[in-house]
């Protein structure tokens, strides 16, 4: 049977969590399930699972015994009643939306996220007459403003990308429950390692679970957190739209998680020294990390998260050609999308994200031709530091 104390703390629940006492053949690991559907004894069986009389699985659109235990684990970790695994962050993003949104409802979301989760928006819940209204981040005043008779929906990111904006989600929900909205945190870029926000009253936490969860730059997945009664139409949508994990993506996120508290010990620790030493450095304009005093968010950080992870955003002081040279001159990181993975990655939003969107969207949203985004691994603080400093040395 599956181990579930009343509470333990986040290192044990990430080795632990959700994974049952005793596996078949009295193996350690959960095990891989590689098969697409479930047989049943007899027709007394099938009926029994029809009417829920019997928990087990059916088909391998609806779920997987290893799904399972990556579900349970995270719903430990998070604090929340149900968890649900999807085959990549934004099929979680996605999905969430489509079941949850109706026809002529209205979604508040922050300036500052992701970019395809802005397309989705721009370009597909728009032609189910679902209105929008975008906000700055951590503006209270303009949510509050923004709140419609029609509003089912706040989304935001907490830490925002690119520039690692943070919501004080109990202010927040206050608002919310007056108005009867519910409350949406993308909490990649903090892990429920560094904050939960289903404790501060959210609605549904989601996660690119490709980043910090799995944390080894080898797998795509996604999942959604929160109470049984809001997560259950969402699991209602995964099984008619399909966006499914394979079953050895699923072990390869079970297994990244069980070392989730002891790497972002390390992302948190080598994210707040290169800040600290960026902060520095006479030839960088600006650094954005939450743990630092300048941050506009630093209080709220402060307040409600146990550490700021690894990704530091930082404006260089030179032009496209300057910042090229730099990211091009570094040794330690690869240049690629992504973050959470144990290897360092570095990339310009202007040519990685933006690139297809003219210079005034750029501007709009705060993109400029020099500003880098660092993702720290887990390599040695000092390693990571030298090596920016070389690069820094052809800009």
């Amino acid at each position: 049977m599956e181990d579930k104390p009343s509470k333990r703390g986040t290192a044990t629940s990430s080795v632990h969590g959700g994974e049952l006492r005793q596996q078949e053949a009295n193996a350690i690991t959960t095990p891989i399930y590689q098969t697409s559907t479930f047989w049943f004894k007899n027709s007394q069986e099938v009926t029994d699972y029809q009417e829920g009389k019997t928990k087990r699985e059916e088909y391998g659109r609806y779920g997987n015994p290893t799904w399972r235990a990556v579900e349970r684990k995270l719903s430990e970790l998070e604090g929340g009643e149900e968890t649900v695994l999807f085959a990549s962050g934004m099929c979680a993003a996605t999905t969430t939306f489509l079941a949850l949104l109706q026809e002529g409802s209205h979604l508040i979301v922050t300036s500052d996220c992701y970019r395809r989760t802005r397309q989705f928006i721009d370009e597909f819940l728009s032609r189910m007459g679902v209105e929008v209204s975008i906000i700055e981040p951590s503006n209270l005043d303009q949510f509050e403003a923004a709140i419609r008779k029609n509003t089912a929906i706040f989304f935001t990111e907490s830490p925002t990308n690119p520039y690692l904006r943070v919501t004080d989600v109990p202010a927040f929900v206050e608002v919310a429950r007056a108005h009867d909205v519910k409350i949406i945190i993308d909490s990649t870029f903090a892990t429920p390692i560094n904050h939960r926000p289903l404790e501060e009253g959210a609605d549904l936490v989601i996660h690119s679970a490709t980043k910090y969860l799995g944390g080894h730059n080898d797998l795509l997945a996604g999942t959604v957190s929160g109470s049984s009664e809001i997560v259950t139409p969402i699991r209602k949508a995964l099984g008619v739209l399909g966006g499914i994990i394979d079953s050895h993506g699923a072990w390869l996120l079970l297994r990244g998680l069980k070392t989730l508290s002891l790497r972002m010990e390390r992302h948190n620790g080598n994210g707040l020294e290169v800040a600290r030493h960026l902060e520095t450095h006479p030839k960088i304009r600006q650094v954005w990390y939450p743990a630092l005093e300048s941050h506009p968010d630093f209080a709220i950080a402060n307040r409600s998260m146990s550490g700021c992870g690894g990704v530091v955003t930082f404006e260089i002081e030179t032009d496209l050609e300057g910042a090229m040279r730099f990211i091009d001159s570094t040794r330690v990181p690869y240049q690629a999308p992504s973050l959470g993975g144990v290897e360092s990655l570095i990339e310009l939003p202007v040519t990685m994200s933006f690139w297809d969107y003219d210079a005034e969207q750029r501007k709009s949203w705060g993109i400029t031709d020099s500003l880098v985004r660092f993702a720290c691994g887990i390599e040695a603080a000092e390693d990571l530091i030298a090596d920016i400093d070389q690069a820094l040395e052809s800009v």
